[in-house]
């Protein structure tokens, strides 16, 4: 099993900045997914800055919410500390 989602930060240009219960730190891009169904509505700032860690992964406010091993397997690591 791959490590869960313990914060989560919406980064610049669509990114999400993630740690994991493992300490690691990583990015993910959402911009792929921003032109599929529910995502389309996360082209708006305000609701894709709504994301929030939830049970090992994360949700925006209206539910939308991405698989944990997804996250961490097509994240790449952070040099920001």
């Amino acid at each position: 099993m791959n490590p869960r989602v313990k914060e989560v930060k919406p980064g610049k240009n669509f990114t999400l900045i993630l740690v994991f219960d493992n300490g690691e730190k990583r990015i993910f891009d959402v911009k792929p997914y921003l032109d599929k169904g529910v995502f389309r509505e996360l082209k708006n700032p305000q609701f894709f800055n709504s994301v929030r860690p939830f049970l090992g992964s994360i949700q925006w406010k209206n539910g939308q919410d991405l698989c944990p091993d997804m996250l961490y397997l097509d994240s790449i690591p952070s040099q920001i500390s």
